[in-house]
């Protein structure tokens, strides 16, 4: 597997997932550099998606938030498969104990613009739910607009880069 750079941020470390962590997840154990309350539910579900999709671990795959202080894994984010429009979606996750420390945002922030750094992408956006505001307003302030005219579920809105 080759070598992925981290994204580096003012507090975080954006670290590529390594296969041992994702059967780690997979199997319910908790290792001892993640944060009490990590790894989620979403994280599980998301780790059992692996082998379908082994991109994932490439460098415009998923990665762990590392918090630089501590050297805990407070939450993950990542890029799902690109599409042939040019567009890539992200998600992303904060365990709860480092949530309200603009994490979140500072991860969305540094995820998208390395997205844009794909060949051929040239949207990167995220679902969100209409009852998720503080969701919301991470998207805004990592510079995503609301993306009208987009089809989704019921109680989804979608935010785009510029």
């Amino acid at each position: 597997m080759p070598v992925i750079p981290d994204l580096i941020t003012e507090r975080l470390d954006l670290r590529a997932w390594t296969p041992e962590e994702i059967d780690a997840v997979i199997a319910g154990k908790h290792l001892p550099h993640w944060a009490e309350d990590f790894p989620s539910a979403g994280d599980k579900a998301l780790a059992g998606l692996f082998e379908k999709h082994p991109g994932w671990y490439g460098a415009y795959g998923h990665r762990q938030m590392i918090e630089r202080a501590s050297g805990q894994v407070v939450g993950a984010i990542g890029l799902f498969t690109p599409q042939p429009d040019g567009t890539v979606e992200f998600g992303y996750g904060v365990a709860p104990s480092h949530q309200r420390k603009g994490y979140a945002t500072e991860a969305a922030r540094a995820i998208v613009a390395h997205a844009l750094t794909a060949p051929g992408t040239e949207v990167v956006f995220a679902k969100v739910s209409l009852d998720n505001p503080a969701s919301i307003r991470v998207l805004e302030k990592a510079g995503l607009t609301p993306w009208t005219g987009l089809e989704l579920e019921p109680g989804l809105t979608a935010f785009r880069t510029p």
